[in-house]
């Protein structure tokens, strides 16, 4: 019996042990990746992130590996990790989707995506689209005269699509024409009237019969954080007027044939898909009455938009999207044929820009954490032997609030007390009433007795929630600080409050038992991670992992693909961090190897950016050395020391090297008898 009952409480201890055990699902759940990872971002067994980068069960990535494998390859950190085969699977599955939803309804035509390079213009990102979506007929999108010279060599596809979005000057027009002489088919968007009248004028220049689109302004307005890209307050596009306008002229011309594209845009991030319907079937009802007018356009583009979800957003909701990716295609292509087929014209060629679907999963920036800043006080504060009564109050508080009979209204009060004991504190310190080492003491006794009490009044689940205990989260979060320039890696949180998912890499299958605020290496006060996105309430921190000595600690930033390799601002002059594109391959170790390492920015190059140059930077520096080896402050070998020391880090990175020091050994001694050398 009594073996019984030692049975029985011995599995109900397991019993209990098991359900306090964190697991690495407990950390996918508190930092939602499954809301933002869609299918290519996970937590393995070990409690390392990982990656699977053909968005299935066929093979993954180890986080944890291939930070070994950059370590052992000595490069240098903060560094954006591409993976080229995520690229292609979301090209893949974009087309698929638009494949499986345009046989599902019958439509009669096909769809043509285009990549649109200002998400990401860096030239890998583009030749892996286009490699990728080859066989889909994937064609480019360009919204400046700098992006078209870079997307005109890329047409080398017969039919090859190239859409001309943006502003155009007589330049970029003429260039347009030049290259429809060619057979090339680009089709620049009319923006605004003035733009058509341009092109007109130039086309009669050239004697040529010029193929354009005209980007129209709808009545729709978008959803989310660019809802006025669309709407009569939209920046670019054409009223319904002057839609009329254009397309009398090119009949008066006998020329309606011109007109080959209608375009419309409702925002880079479209969260309601019952906003898209909205659109899509405005633009096709003016679609099909220029069709049964005579006017022949093949193409509907329905712009940019098909959402990514970041997390649960903070704020507002905006980080999430409440479709998929077959809805949308589904809902693009049903929306169009349904109005078509009532309206009995020819359905027209689907055209999307969906340029951050595409790229926001492939790359990730891995981000070292430096040190941690813990505002708690120490666990045991030693008094001065004539201890300040002000020491003494506190001393006495810490006491009370140690006792585990105190009710939460106690230790609410407690809270007020040392509030006010603090303020009176240094007071008296400005006034020279209280010493410097007292003072000390009394900060010590400060944050010790808040750790306490939070430790007391966050289990005790008070609702509604003090405001006292809300203001101790704030006071007791730690600040990290991590290797990375906000401005220069994740400038749209900083600019356009967006949020990124942001999880360590490791350590996942224990319980994160600090709050952390994330701030950066610049001077600048907003250089922090404000808000992020994860299963908590309260989203103005993250929880982690308390540092461990000098053991690395890693944090990976997601969704770094769209726009944010190219908007970087290099304030404090950071640069661009190293990157490495990794390809995924059963056969290789790990699962993966690396293709190609590109050195992140080197300090020279950032100083030419402000027209500093290393020349003269080492002539100024070599006159000063000298002036003060004249002067005999320093001794000429000195001297030459501190010049090449200056002169070496030209070529150092603009970020902290956060890589162990290399061990130096030093050269045996000379056995006696022997000459050194």
């Amino acid at each position: 019996m009594a073996e019984s009952a030692v049975s029985i409480a011995r599995d109900a201890a397991l019993a209990a042990a098991r359900e306090v055990r964190w697991t690495p699902g407990d950390s996918a759940e508190l930092y939602r990746v499954e809301s933002w990872g869609d299918s290519f971002f996970r937590i393995n067994e070990q409690g390392h992130a990982a990656v699977r980068p053909f968005g299935d069960e066929r093979l993954a990535i180890d986080f944890v590996k291939l930070v070994e494998e950059l370590q052992r390859r000595a490069i240098s950190f903060p560094v954006l990790i591409r993976f080229q085969d995520v690229l292609q699977s979301r090209v893949r599955m974009l087309n698929e989707a638009f494949g499986a939803a345009i046989e599902e309804a019958n439509y009669g035509n096909r769809y043509n995506g285009v990549y649109p390079i200002k998400v990401n213009q860096l030239h890998e990102v583009v030749e892996e689209v286009l490699d990728a979506g080859r066989k889909y007929g994937m064609g480019l999108e360009c919204g400046s005269k700098g992006e078209l010279i870079a997307c005109l060599p890329h047409l080398n596809e017969e039919g090859m699509l190239l859409v001309c979005n943006g502003v155009k000057d007589r330049s970029m027009l003429s260039l347009i024409l030049s290259s429809q002489r060619l057979g090339l088919n680009v089709i620049p968007v009319m923006e605004k009237y003035s733009e058509f009248e341009s092109l007109l004028a130039l086309a009669d220049a050239q004697g040529v019969t010029p193929t354009l689109g005209v980007r129209v302004r709808l009545a729709t307005r978008g959803s989310g954080r660019w809802s006025e890209s669309a709407g009569a307050r939209s920046k670019f596009g054409l009223s319904i007027p002057e839609l009329m306008r254009l397309v009398a002229e090119l009949e008066r011309r006998g020329k309606p044939g011109s007109l080959a594209l209608l375009h419309f845009h409702i925002g880079s991030q479209i969260i309601d898909i019952q906003v898209l319907k909205r659109a899509l079937k405005e633009m096709t009802q003016i679609y099909a009455a220029l069709r049964r007018r005579g006017i022949p356009i093949r193409y509907i583009d329905v712009g940019g938009g098909l959402g990514v979800s970041y997390g649960a957003g903070h704020a507002r909701g905006e980080a999430g999207v409440n479709y998929g990716l077959q809805e949308y295609a589904n809902a693009v292509v049903f929306a169009i044929k349904e109005v078509c087929d009532a309206q009995e014209v020819p359905t027209p060629i689907i055209v999307s820009e969906s340029g951050r679907a595409i790229t926001a999963h492939h790359s990730v920036l891995l981000v070292p954490v430096l040190e941690g800043h813990r505002r708690s006080g120490p666990d045991h504060v030693e008094l001065p032997a004539e201890p300040h009564a002000a020491v003494e109050s506190l001393a006495k508080i810490l006491d009370n609030v140690r006792n585990p009979d105190r009710e939460p209204e106690e230790l609410i009060e407690a809270y007020h007390d040392i509030e006010e004991i603090r303020i009176e504190a240094r007071t008296l310190f400005s006034l020279g009433y209280l010493e410097l080492e007292q003072l000390a003491v009394v900060e010590d006794l400060y944050w010790c007795i808040a750790r306490h009490l939070l430790g007391r009044l966050r289990p005790a689940e008070i609702d509604p929630t003090p405001a006292e205990v809300l203001e101790l989260e704030e006071k007791l979060t730690d600040r990290y600080l991590c290797d990375f320039s906000v401005f220069q890696s994740i400038l749209d949180h900083w600019a356009i409050d967006q949020s990124f998912p942001i999880i360590p890499i490791d350590r996942l299958d224990e319980r994160p038992d600090r709050r952390a605020l994330l701030v950066d290496l610049t001077c600048d006060s907003d250089g922090k991670v404000s808000h992020y996105i994860s299963a908590m309430e309260d989203k103005t921190f993250l929880p982690v992992h308390s540092l461990e000595g000098d053991k690395p600690y890693y944090l990976g930033f997601f969704l770094m693909g769209a726009y944010q390799d190219i908007m970087g601002d290099t304030h404090n002059l950071f640069g661009r961090v190293a990157e490495v594109h990794v390809y995924a391959d059963a056969e290789e170790p790990d699962n993966f190897w690396i293709e190609r390492v590109i050195p992140g920015a080197a300090i020279h190059e950032m100083l030419a950016q402000v027209q500093y140059f290393p020349n003269d930077l080492n002539r100024r520096m070599s006159e000063i050395v000298k002036r003060r080896i004249d002067a005999g402050v320093i001794r000429p070998t000195q001297g030459m020391e501190i010049l090449g020391q200056y002169v070496a880090c030209f070529n150092d990175t603009t970020y902290c090297d956060a890589r162990p020091a290399p061990v130096v050994v030093p050269a045996p001694a000379a056995a006696s008898g022997e000459r050194a050398g």
